[in-house]
């Protein structure tokens, strides 16, 4: 088991609909910690950044629209296996077929309006937070509640 960071987005309509409590709630009650955290608006250059795999797919130009719209939260997020944690949490992409439980289960039911993003593999976390915060953004730190966490 590794520790790992992870980048995660409150996309425009988790913000809008007021869940963005909820969210960081469900990541802090797993354990994770949080280490960055901040609300901004993307311009479409961070948007087309952030989502160059999807440059040449058809909703590129609907995602990009969406992500501009208003704001989002960006936060890394660190803990053991964080990143398949963090996904596990957030659910399947297409609310419609996420578990219940699951954040995008619980709330969401469009592979569109899907709240929230996750990184997916340990690159992309890298890649991402680089993209969203400066190193001295980035805060490392010891909680005491850690050792009721996770198993030394």
């Amino acid at each position: 088991m590794s520790w790992e960071r992870t980048f995660v987005m409150i996309k425009p309509d988790a913000v809008n609909r007021g869940l963005v409590g909820t969210i960081i709630s469900r990541l802090e009650a797993k354990g994770l910690r949080l280490e960055a955290m901040k609300m901004q608006w993307v311009d479409e250059d961070l948007a087309r950044r952030h989502y160059a795999a999807h440059v040449d797919k058809p909703f590129f130009p609907s995602l990009l629209q969406f992500i501009t719209s208003a704001p989002v939260v960006a936060m890394v997020w660190s803990g053991r296996e964080a990143i398949s944690v963090t996904r596990n949490l957030l659910g399947a992409t297409d609310g419609s077929k996420a578990a219940p439980g699951t954040i995008r289960g619980d709330f969401a039911s469009d592979v569109g309006m899907n709240l929230c993003h996750g990184s997916d593999s340990p690159q992309a976390a890298e890649r991402e937070i680089e993209l969203w915060f400066d190193d001295g953004e980035l805060l490392n730190y010891t909680r005491d509640i850690d050792r009721w966490i996770i198993e030394s």
